[in-house]
C-alpha cells in the first residue's frame, strides 16, 4: 500500500467524523436552546467548528492525494498542514463568541435551571463522540496519518467537553443555576485552546520547525547505521504527514563509491524501518579528522 493510498483510507476517519458531528450539533443546539441550557448550545457551537475542522481535513487528505508535478515536486501533502490552518482561525472564532456569551450571561444575572434532558444528551455524545475517538485512533495508527491522529485527539477533547457539560448542567439542578453559564465558559476556553495548538502546530510545520528531541532521535539512528563516522549536519522537516529529512554523513576516505552508496541505502532502509520515513537524501562525504562514532552492527 503506497502512501497515497493511506491518505485515501484516511478519508474515512474525516468522513466519520463529519457525519457524528452534523448530528451532534443539531441535537445539543436545537435541545439546549428548547430546554434552556448553555452549556449544551456551547458544546453544540463547538461541534460546528469540529464540523469545518473535519472537512478542512478532508480537502486537505484530498488534495494531497494529487501526485509531484512541475510546481510541486514534493508533492502537495502540505495541503493538510494550510487546511488545519485555515480551521484554526474559524475555531478561535467561535471559541471566543462562546465566552462572550456565557459572560454576558453570567454578568446579567439570567441563569435558568436547564432541563435534565439536556444533561442525557450531553453523556450519550460524550459515549459517542469517545466511539469515534477510537475507530479514528485505531485507523491513524494503522495508516500512520499524523493528520487523522489530530483529529482523533479533537474527538476525545470534544468527548471531555460533553462531560463538563453534563457536569455544569447536573449541578444546575441542586440549586446551582450558575454551574450552566460557568460550563459554558469551560468550553469556550478548551474551543480556544484547541485553536490554538492546531494553530501552533500548523504555522510551526509550515515554516519548517521541527522538533529537537525528534531530531536527536532520528541522528543516534543514523550515526549507529555501520559505516557512519560522523554526523557532519542533518535537517529534517515536515511535510503533510510525512519528514523529510538531508543529511551529510562522513565515511572512510578509503571506500569506494559503491561502498559509499551502500552505507546510503542502508541508512535510508533504517529510516523508513524504524521511523517510517521514506524520503531521505543523503550526501557521502570523506572524514576529515572528525573522532569517530561507536558503530554497532543494522
Amino acid at each position: 500500500m503506497t502512501q497515497y493510498d493511506d491518505i485515501k483510507q484516511g478519508e474515512k476517519g474525516a468522513w466519520v467524523s463529519i457525519s457524528a458531528y452534523v448530528v451532534l450539533s443539531v441535537l445539543k443546539l436545537g435541545a439546549g436552546y428548547w430546554f434552556l441550557s448553555g452549556a449544551l448550545v456551547a458544546d453544540g457551537y463547538n461541534n460546528l467548528t469540529d464540523i469545518i475542522a473535519s472537512v478542512a481535513v478532508l480537502i486537505g487528505l484530498k488534495i494531497s492525494q494529487k501526485p509531484p508535478d512541475k510546481d510541486h515536486p514534493y508533492g502537495h501533502f502540505r495541503a493538510e498542514t494550510i487546511s488545519a490552518l485555515v480551521a484554526s482561525f474559524i475555531m478561535a472564532t467561535v471559541g471566543v463568541q462562546v465566552l462572550i456569551s456565557a459572560g454576558k450571561s453570567l454578568m446579567e444575572g439570567s441563569q435558568h435551571t436547564p432541563d435534565m434532558i439536556t444533561a442525557w444528551i450531553a453523556l450519550l455524545s460524550a459515549a459517542g463522540m469517545g466511539g469515534v475517538y477510537l475507530y479514528n485512533s485505531r485507523l491513524a495508527r494503522r495508516i500512520n496519518n499524523s493528520a487523522l491522529m489530530a483529529a482523533s485527539k479533537d474527538n476525545l477533547s470534544d468527548a471531555l467537553v460533553s462531560i463538563g457539560a453534563a457536569v455544569g448542567i447536573i449541578g444546575a439542578q441542586f440549586g446551582l443555576p450558575w454551574l450552566d453559564p460557568v460550563a459554558a465558559l469551560a468550553v469556550g476556553i478548551i474551543i480556544c485552546k484547541t485553536a490554538w495548538d492546531i494553530f501552533y502546530s500548523s504555522t510551526h510545520a509550515l515554516t519548517d520547525g521541527f522538533d529537537e528531541k525528534e531530531l536527536e532521535t532520528l541522528q543516534a539512528t543514523i550515526a549507529k547505521t555501520k559505516g557512519v563516522h560522523a554526523i557532519k549536519d542533518i535537517k529534517a522537516r515536515v511535510h503533510g504527514s510525512n519528514v523529510l529529512i538531508d543529511v551529510i554523513v562522513q565515511v572512510d576516505p578509503e571506500l569506494s563509491l559503491i561502498e559509499s552508496h551502500r552505507i546510503s541505502d542502508d541508512i535510508e532502509r533504517r529510516m523508513g524501518r524504524k521511523h517510517n520515513i521514506m524520503s531521505v537524501h543523503v550526501h557521502v562525504e570523506p572524514l576529515d579528522g572528525h573522532p569517530k562514532l561507536p558503530q554497532s552492527q543494522s
